[in-house]
């Protein structure tokens, strides 16, 4: 096994400058934006559409989500690109219906992270839409105080909500959850099918980090309390934005004890030892379908594979 990357970019700095010293100046109204809407986002010819901002006038929120394209050719920022902003329009079916007309489509995000190129413009894409996304579903759940119960307003380009009543400012929040590459002794992977996905999905095993634990303890008893074993050499190998709603996924890798499993029967029915070739050959077959394109779950996997797992049955990505 070696490095993996999810993403080229995610190992170095934003490509979206998020300038936020300009949140408060923005005008939102006119910023060119990108539409989300209930966990998707404008999409139109592979590529996440910026709409002007005037031209959506009845909007639930705007943000300011930064300053794009300021790289020069060698990859350094320079003092070109423009500002782009967020919309959520009130009523998409709509303020959207003539873009909709011309090809565009609400993606939902899962699909928009394993469909988007990995070059520059395509983690630009990659960048916004998590984003836009991560800030819509925080909006939509935090519209009250969580101390007074008072209505909050959106302020501070949208990355702050205030209770004016208690002059109380709310931030986004973003919740770790770590996933786990186990092996054992012969080198097979460790595969679990969760109680809510559809028949035949696999993938490594996952959860939230609890207060008071690190990464690294979450790894130990996540393992523990859904398969029964206990892991050893627990290593941190990526990190990846999720934002379904409000996470942060953090990977690693682990070696088992044992090999012998005992699932949950709650949060995992079914756990299993695969090797490379068992699992090439279920796949090909139809009866293992492995994590979507485009999570840090299927670069865990195919990291431990050595090789792109090619897949024959529909990727369901509302799976995961």
């Amino acid at each position: 096994m070696g490095r993996v990357t999810v993403s080229p970019y995610l190992e170095h700095p934003l490509l979206i400058d998020r300038q936020a010293h300009r949140r408060v100046d923005v005008d939102l109204a006119t910023t060119d934006a990108v539409v989300a809407s209930r966990g998707a986002v404008l999409m139109r010819d592979g590529r996440l559409m910026r709409v002007p901002g005037d031209a959506i006038r009845d909007a639930t929120l705007r943000a300011f989500l930064g300053h794009e394209g300021g790289r020069g050719s060698g990859g350094e920022r320079d003092r070109g690109g423009r500002d782009v902003g967020l919309v959520v329009p009130t009523d998409p079916d709509v303020d959207l219906a003539s873009w909709i007309a011309d090809g565009a489509t609400l993606t939902p995000l899962r699909a928009v992270l394993g469909a988007l190129t990995d070059d520059p413009d395509g983690q630009e894409d990659r960048e916004l839409a998590t984003t836009a996304v991560a800030l819509a579903a925080w909006h939509d759940t935090h519209g009250r105080c969580a101390r007074c119960g008072e209505p909050t307003v959106a302020v501070q380009g949208g990355w702050v909500r205030r209770c004016e009543a208690e002059q109380r400012d709310h931030y986004p929040r973003t919740d770790p959850a770590i996933i786990v590459a186990v092996t054992d002794a012969d080198e097979r992977l460790l595969l679990a099918h969760a109680a809510h996905w559809s028949a035949g999905r696999f993938s490594h095993l996952a959860g939230y980090v609890e207060p008071g634990e690190s990464f690294e303890q979450a790894v130990h008893r996540e393992v523990a309390e859904e398969v029964g074993i206990d892991v050893a050499d627990v290593a941190y190998v990526a990190s990846q934005p999720w934002p379904f709603p409000a996470s942060v996924m953090v990977g690693f890798r682990a070696r088992a004890a044992s090999s012998d499993l005992t699932p949950d029967g709650v949060e995992i029915t079914e756990a299993r030892w695969v090797s490379r070739g068992q699992f090439a050959a279920e796949v090909a077959a139809g009866t293992l379908v492995p994590p979507p394109v485009g999570s840090i779950a299927r670069a865990l996997l195919e990291d431990w594979l050595g090789a792109p797992a090619v897949e024959t049955a529909p990727d369901d990505v509302s799976d995961t």
